[in-house]
């Protein structure tokens, strides 16, 4: 019976209500849900340490992952900055091959280009000159190497043009110059013609090597007789061309004979005075024509009969 001003009495301990049997008991839900069902908490708090775990785990592996890639990180920076090390100890060494390779492709690209253009039609030979010819024909020798025309320069057929200055005994040598684009120089050096030959029938013109380079039946003006061996090997014809070279022009031309039948006992005859000069051997032979000359302007040949320069230090001169 409830009484009057909502007072209600309070209970003795053996009145305390119990829980019906048919009511359920309550049910903790502090527990994390797996899935679908919820774990739930046991008297010992089984569930929470669970969870305390699982997110210690995470943390353990989230700072795993962080600490493994500042490793990585570290050691990409190291490899780095050994890269960049190397490079900088290594640019001269570099730098050099650099310029090495760059040089040496230069100097190929120039070389093929230079063949190529040395044997093209561009530095075909167009000109033929002939330089120191004198006595010579240079026309001639011009039209005798006529096939050396639209010839490379360097395929200039050297033997060729051997076989055609050949022909001319007065060439005693000559070279050859490749002049680009298209000139072709021939130098030559002539034969020097000191004196001439009887031979009886006429004259031989003849150098100091014994070459005919001239024949004629009769004299030929301003060159003196060779009285000696015929053979140009012989000591006597040797010293009298030794003598002949070491005159000056001036008294060659006025030289009449030259005689000798050794090395050792050369003499000269004027042709207009016929005063005659004792040479004796072809030794000091450019003091001995010094010594001529100046014996020769202070006595003068019409009134010498002999000039004796045998000994170039004690000369003698026989007036007439």
């Amino acid at each position: 019976m409830k009484r009057p001003g909502g007072f209600t009495p309070p209970q003795r301990p053996d009145e305390e209500k119990t829980p019906a049997e048919d009511e359920p008991a309550p049910v903790s839900f502090l527990g994390r849900f797996r899935g679908r069902d919820a774990e739930p908490a046991d008297a010992d708090g089984a569930v929470a340490e669970s969870a305390h775990d699982n997110a210690a785990g995470t943390d353990a592996v989230d700072a795993g992952t962080r600490g493994t890639w500042s490793l990585r990180k570290a050691v990409r920076e190291r490899k780095r900055v050994e890269r960049s090390e190397v490079r900088r100890f290594t640019a001269r060494q570099r730098r050099r091959r650099r310029n090495t390779w760059i040089s040496l492709c230069a100097i190929l690209v120039v070389a093929i280009g230079a063949v190529a253009t040395a044997y093209s039609p561009v530095m075909a030979v167009r000109t033929i000159t002939v330089e120191g010819a004198t006595l010579v024909n240079s026309d001639g020798i011009v039209t005798d190497l006529q096939s050396q025309i639209g010839t490379p320069l360097p395929l200039v057929d050297q033997r060729a043009i051997k076989a055609s200055l050949v022909k001319y005994p007065l060439i005693q040598s000559y070279t050859v110059e490749a002049v680009p684009p298209s000139t072709l120089i021939v130098r030559l050096v002539e034969r020097e013609p000191l004196g001439l030959v009887d031979s009886g029938t006429g004259f031989a013109l003849v150098d100091a090597a014994g070459v005919t380079l001239r024949t004629s039946e009769k004299r030929i003006d301003g060159f003196p007789i060779i009285d000696t061996d015929a053979d140009p090997e012989s000591r006597g014809f040797q010293a009298a061309v030794a003598v002949l070279r070491a005159l000056p022009d001036e008294v060659r031309t006025a030289v009449d004979t030259v005689s000798a039948t050794t090395r050792d006992d050369v003499v000269l005859v004027f042709a207009d005075s016929g005063a005659e000069v004792r040479w004796g051997s072809a030794e000091d032979s450019a003091l001995k024509a010094r010594a001529l000359t100046e014996l020769m302007s202070a006595y003068p040949p019409d009134n010498v009969s002999l000039y004796d320069v045998s000994s170039a230090e004690n000369v003698v001169v026989k007036p007439r």
